[in-house]
């Protein structure tokens, strides 16, 4: 396609001023670890709040998204829950406090925290670096796959060239270029820098939210939808099966993505992504830059704050645009999909729609937006992953009393090798949707046992930590590579088992050690959970320790702040398909788990 020159330019003033940006504010970042990585603990709330829900604005989950909704209609809505989604509402209701209670600076360093320094402990630390690491890299891989695609539709110069007897295509050239440019900033800049860059990134991405939902709306109609879609995609409750049958319509091909993804057991995959969702988000936080925002705010309270703030910014504007660009693309774009023939790619529909009907201007500014969105993610993962390298491999076993501009240098270091590690990985990728679901499935099906026990068992240990994890990290691998025909969320229960069954013989090797270290953390940190003999202790020792009783309540606040947070999603969605009946109810849905969410969590901020 051809761009204007207010395109162009629109683009390249944004590359310059985030560069600008980013490099200015490198100073503040520059005095030591803490500054590098958490921003010294300075930064507000609503900043962090903004940069988390910037961070979450990722390119490669949106052309991911619009391609499902085209697919599965409103039943797309529940498709995020494989991650899950509302692992945020867990977050913000009451595990942000309980790990801003720690005063560490990452996840590994938190094990630390929760088990001692024994044996088990130092296992279970490196294993949680390992994790960290890996998750990282495969996100950086995903982030790459996704900016390639995008570039390659929405740019109309070839970057192919060769190299060394191996030709790199245009998408990858694309991806090498903006991964090249985002890592200057985030490398030189640290927290900081990310922080201003993605507030920067996430009004701007905002902006041409709204301009492509007003596009939309004036250029479709309910008629055109209805006309194009199969029965039942207008319909967000399912049954067992999906029942959604594309055969009678212009695109009998979308049945064949229906059959590829596995999910024709709609209320089994369901059922699933509910057991995985309360696990995982129970677990909490993966040790990425979400935690890292947490860990960065001033006190327990703004970290519960600013993930609460995540939610509130980002569903209803970035849904206005994915349902913006479905309606579009199903409205207008039947030949195009229909010249692909069999192999439809859906991750190919966000470009098209775009590349079709944005005028001049705002294509720039939308081409812009969604480097933004690219930039600001891409830059969180890569400030986030080299603390561990750093604070918790070099600082920790290596030289503790390394000066702090050498430890500055080093995480600079690091962030280089872990951009070129995940952009070699980038290379070799597959599809978006076969990364996602090994992400958020497979690995993270590894992840959950060990750490929803870490939160609510006084007896696990550091032991029971690592072989969990790597009995977790083996299964997901062998699921990778063994058994990639299987859909990663019906495997999950398997790989959740064995990691769960590698916790339990861990922790039960040896007694409890570090006794002490765990009343530690049970008193500062104050969870629920399973905690009796070490409850007794600590209340024993301290007569005025006052124990957590308020799982009941966050029991509660868990289930009002996911419909909160699934209104915000299905909204935009009525109101883009004229479905003003359903639009008001949830509307209606979305004022009265405010108000609860107000009187019942909110309010009680003051006491944490």
């Amino acid at each position: 396609m051809k761009l204007s020159y207010w395109d162009i330019s629109i683009v390249l003033v944004y590359i310059v001023g985030v560069l600008a940006l980013g490099f200015y504010l490198s100073k503040r970042s520059s005095k030591n670890l803490e500054s590098y990585f958490l921003g010294g603990n300075k930064l507000p709330w609503y900043y962090l709040g903004l940069s988390n829900a910037s961070g979450m604005f990722d390119i490669s989950g949106t052309m991911w998204t619009v391609g499902i909704l085209f697919v599965y209609g409103l039943k797309s809505a529940w498709l995020p829950w494989l991650w899950p989604v509302w692992n945020q509402v867990f977050i913000f209701v009451y595990l942000a406090v309980w790990m801003r209670r720690s005063n560490v600076m990452t996840g590994a360093e938190w094990i630390t925290f929760r088990f001692g320094d024994g044996k088990g402990a130092k296992l279970s630390h490196i294993i949680i670096v390992i994790f960290a690491v890996i998750s990282v890299l495969g996100f950086i891989a995903y982030f790459f796959e996704g900016i390639g695609k995008y570039c390659t539709s929405i740019l109309p110069w070839d970057l192919t060239f060769d190299f060394l007897g191996y030709q790199v295509s245009s998408a990858k050239s694309y991806a090498l270029l903006v991964c090249g440019l985002t890592s200057l900033y985030t490398v030189k800049g640290g927290m900081h820098s990310v922080v201003a860059t993605e507030v920067m990134q996430f009004i701007i991405m905002t902006i041409a939210c709204i301009g492509v939902g007003i596009i939309a709306y004036n250029m479709t109609s309910a008629d055109q939808i209805n006309a194009v879609v199969p029965e039942g995609w207008k319909e967000l409750m399912f049954s067992w099966k999906l029942d959604l049958d594309w055969s009678e319509t212009t695109l009998p091909q979308v049945n064949g993505k229906i059959a590829k993804d596995g999910f024709d057991l709609f209320g089994l995959l369901f059922v699933l992504m509910v057991l995985k969702g309360i696990l995982a988000s129970t677990a909490g936080p993966v040790p990425s830059y979400d935690m890292q925002r947490i860990l960065a705010t001033k006190n327990p309270a703004e970290a519960a704050k600013m993930s609460f703030l995540t939610i509130c910014v980002l569903y209803i504007p970035r849904y206005f645009m994915i349902v913006g660009f479905t309606v579009l693309s199903l409205a207008y774009l039947g030949p195009e999909l229909m010249a692909m023939g069999a192999n439809i790619d859906f991750e190919q529909i966000l470009p098209l729609a775009i590349n079709k009907f944005l005028p001049v201007g705002l294509k720039g500014l939308m081409l812009a937006g969604f480097l933004a969105a690219f930039m600001g993610t891409f830059a969180a993962f890569v400030n986030a992953a080299p603390a561990y390298i750093v604070n918790d491999i070099y600082k920790k076993y290596i030289n503790p009393n390394a000066q702090d501009k050498r430890l500055v240098r080093l995480s600079i270091i690091s962030s280089l090798g872990i951009v070129v590690i995940g952009i070699v990985f980038g290379l070799n990728a597959g599809s978006l949707n076969e990364l996602i679901l090994w992400l958020s499935s497979a690995l993270y099906g590894g992840y959950v046992a060990a750490n929803v026990l870490k939160w609510v068992w006084w007896r696990f240990t550091g032991n029971g930590y690592f072989w969990g994890m790597l009995f977790g990290l083996v299964a997901s691998t062998i699921k990778l590579f063994f058994f990639s025909e299987y859909v990663d969320i019906f495997v999950f229960p398997i790989i959740f088992l064995f990691s769960f069954l590698g916790c339990i013989v861990g922790t039960y090797l040896e007694p409890l050690p570090n006794r002490e270290a765990v009343k530690t953390f049970y008193k500062q940190t104050r969870p629920w959970g399973f905690w009796g003999p070490i409850k007794k202790e600590v209340m024993a020792e301290d007569p005025s320790f006052v124990p957590n009783k308020d799982m009941g309540r966050d029991a509660s606040n868990i289930g009002i702040g996911i419909v909160w947070q699934m209104a915000q999603v299905v909204i935009p969605i009525y109101f883009m398909l004229r479905e003003n009946t359903q639009m008001v109810v949830w509307s209606a849905v979305l004022i009265l788990t405010s108000y609860l969410l107000k009187r019942l969590w909110w309010d009680n901020l003051k006491n944490v």
